[in-house]
């Protein structure tokens, strides 16, 4: 009998060396995440603590938090909305970011009009000015704006990390195909209590370099 589709890949368990990485965080804006929003992730909720620790862990340990943001133009077209509703539009609530995760002033922000977070935007250059070499990447949702993402990170030559109790996909189906597309192609799949105690192992200087 021959092999399967999946014989094929060679993941082998490996140490989370999180030296000079960046924690990215999409889309948690109010569209998505809150009653009332244009397009809410159902149980989107339950990814919101998990997201509070690891931002903690991360600013804790000087490590840079990156909030990537979707936002469209009001009243002006967008290709985006051929295929759905309009959401986070600029100056509107649902554009602004959930109160549960603040963005200080020592954060970075990017903003973005397509699903991944790298495209058309400075996110890769913001990443590049700090000395990043690895990104940690959760938020909303696992099959869209975060897979866009995570793809992007790994064909731009980072290593990426994905704590899978920090993303939420349209569907459980959703979520566990992406995930296995994750883990066999472009990330490395872990939780984010692993990230966490992986972070308590860094030493001063491991950081990204902040100017």
């Amino acid at each position: 009998m021959g092999k399967g589709f999946s014989d094929y890949y060679t993941n082998r368990e490996k140490a989370l060396d999180l030296k000079k990485s960046a924690v990215l965080i999409v889309d948690m804006m109010n569209d998505f995440c809150k009653p009332g929003g244009r397009m809410v992730l159902e149980d989107g909720y339950l990814i919101v603590e998990p997201i509070q620790r690891l931002v903690a862990a991360a600013r804790a340990h000087k490590i840079p938090i990156v909030w990537i943001c979707q936002k469209y133009r009001m009243d002006k077209y967008d290709k985006v909305t051929e295929k759905r509703v309009g959401t986070c539009y600029e100056g509107t609530w649902g554009a602004e970011q959930i109160d549960e995760l603040p963005i200080l002033p020592e954060d970075y922000v990017v903003n973005k009009r397509r699903y991944s977070g790298f495209f058309q935007t400075d996110l890769d250059l913001t990443l590049r000015d700090m000395g990043c070499e690895k990104v940690i990447v959760g938020g909303a949702v696992t099959n869209i704006c975060v897979r866009g993402t995570v793809a992007d990170a790994f064909q731009l030559d980072y290593e990426v990390f994905v704590p899978k109790d920090c993303v939420r996909a349209t569907s459980e189906r959703e979520q566990e195909s992406q995930l296995w597309d994750f883990e066999t192609h472009f990330a490395t799949v872990c939780t984010s209590e692993e990230l966490i105690a992986a972070m308590d192992t860094l030493e001063p200087g491991d950081e990204c370099r902040i100017r």
